[in-house]
């Protein structure tokens, strides 16, 4: 996740002039009210926790809460949206002709897995909101769509580049790669018999090397050396 001074960093580094006292207030306060909502969602549950629960832990008023999330919902949405600003990093990444896409690919599973790991009892309060909260729904679908787009992107660019296979659409990879990270998330949380980063390694030295375009090269040459 994005730290206060994570984003002050981007900033400065995007050519932002860094921000003054003020604007540093309000970006550790609202980084307080964030971490104490998640910090909430994990010991009692996303539909158990009120703002004023949330506005108690992180020691600010509910007036101040509403100035920075108009609702709880929107909470989670910033902790989706991290989500995706990662694949949105991996996808200039992969761009750069300095970078392979496969390995920028395994980059970004293990990061995000590593982002993820931090409480799995997070994970299942915000899985849960997903399945029984049709706004905290209708924001995932969004998110998941949206990343799914930026994932497809990423694949385009090594298909071109000769680095993915092309006989399955970017789309359709990007699907089935996101499926399986999703997977590989709820599964630990359910089980966190190991590390996240550990288990979304595994997956990718079984899986991921099955996106390379030499497979298909291989599978070609086996199929004429049988005819």
């Amino acid at each position: 996740m994005k730290s206060s001074g994570a984003v002050r960093s981007t900033r400065h580094t995007a050519g932002f002039p860094p921000p003054n006292r003020r604007e540093r207030r309000r970006l550790e306060t609202r980084e307080r009210i964030y971490r104490a909502a998640l910090q909430i969602f994990a010991e009692r549950g996303y539909l158990e926790t009120t703002v004023e629960d949330i506005t108690e832990a992180a020691d600010v008023g509910k007036g101040t809460f509403f100035n920075y999330f108009p609702t709880k919902e929107h909470v989670l949405a910033t902790y989706g949206e991290q989500r995706v600003a990662a694949i949105e990093v991996a996808l200039k990444k992969a761009r750069s002709a300095n970078h392979s896409v496969l390995v920028v690919l395994k980059e970004l599973a293990t990061d995000l897995a590593g982002q993820s790991s931090q409480s799995p009892d997070l994970l299942r309060s915000i899985f849960a909101a997903h399945l029984s909260c049709a706004p905290v729904r209708a924001e995932l679908q969004n998110r998941l769509q949206r990343a799914r787009q930026l994932l497809a992107e990423i694949f385009v660019v090594g298909q071109k580049r000769g680095e993915i296979r092309r006989d399955r659409s970017a789309a359709d990879l990007a699907r089935l790669t996101h499926l399986i990270l999703m997977g590989v998330t709820i599964a630990w949380a359910l089980n966190p018999d190991s590390l996240l980063r550990k288990s979304a390694e595994e997956v990718w030295e079984l899986f991921f090397p099955s996106l390379s375009a030499d497979i298909t090269s291989k599978a070609k040459l086996r199929g004429k050396a049988r005819r």
